[in-house]
């Protein structure tokens, strides 16, 4: 049995929760603390102690952080504040907590979890997630094993960013029918399908919860989908898994 303090990063808030990474349960209740503005590698680093000083938290801590993470080190941060840009995220939390921290991409992080609790548990090969939400999030899953910081919510497709046509936000922002949206979500798809023949998508963000009102205008994508199956919990587990 090993417990992991798992805590997911996001625009608005930090949220954390004792994790068991042998079986995905959640072990404590969720403690959240609103991400700090501006969000700055000093301030946000005070937030991920105080998470952990709510826990009395001395053990192993994974982070689920908005950007491309490179062997713990933060190259990109679009939401939050650009000063993170090159910075050694594992050295600032762990220096900041004291305990000993992993950070992860939170779409990746949010991939693990479905693949080893969750709609992709199981399942050989490829299993690509994706994440529908203010962007794209996106992480690939080979037999078990993460393949980091893919950015499928950037492909350019007809001189637009793929994000920019099937995000839910493009949804709300458009206007767009789940018919009419649900046929952008299927063209970007199937443009990752050409490349990568994965042998399963799943499906994640809140939109995913009305996966049934668009799942037939994506008929023409070959790969099975499924809707995620962790929804909330996949941030904070997925976080828990960067230590395993």
């Amino acid at each position: 049995m090993t417990r992991v303090l798992g805590i997911d990063i996001g625009g608005s808030g930090m949220k954390a929760a004792e994790v068991e990474t042998d079986t995905g349960e959640i072990m404590s209740d969720k403690f959240r603390i609103p991400t700090p503005k501006p969000a700055t590698p000093e301030a946000m680093a005070d937030v991920v102690r105080q998470l952990t000083e709510h826990f009395d938290w001395t053990g192993p801590v994974g982070v689920g952080f908005p950007g491309v993470i490179q062997h713990g080190v933060v190259r990109t941060a679009a939401n939050l504040h650009k000063s993170w840009v090159n910075v050694d995220g594992d050295k600032v939390f762990t220096e900041a907590s004291g305990c000993d921290v992993a950070v992860i991409n939170d779409a990746d992080a949010a991939g693990l979890a479905e693949a080893r609790f969750g709609a992709g548990e199981g399942i050989p090969g490829t299993v690509i997630l994706l994440t529908l939400g203010t962007g794209i999030g996106s992480a690939v899953i080979i037999d078990g094993k993460l393949v980091p910081n893919t950015e499928f919510g950037h492909l350019m497709m007809d001189g637009k960013i793929a994000e920019e046509r099937a995000s839910s936000r493009a949804k709300d922002e458009k206007d767009l029918s789940f018919k009419d949206w649900g046929k952008e979500l299927e063209s970007v798809m199937m443009e990752i399908e050409k490349l990568f023949w994965p042998k399963l998508f799943v499906l994640g963000g809140g939109i995913s919860k009305q996966f049934d009102r668009f799942e037939e205008y994506l008929d023409d994508v070959r790969t099975p989908i499924v809707a995620a199956k962790m929804l909330n919990r996949a941030g904070i587990v997925g976080a828990a898994l960067a230590q395993t």
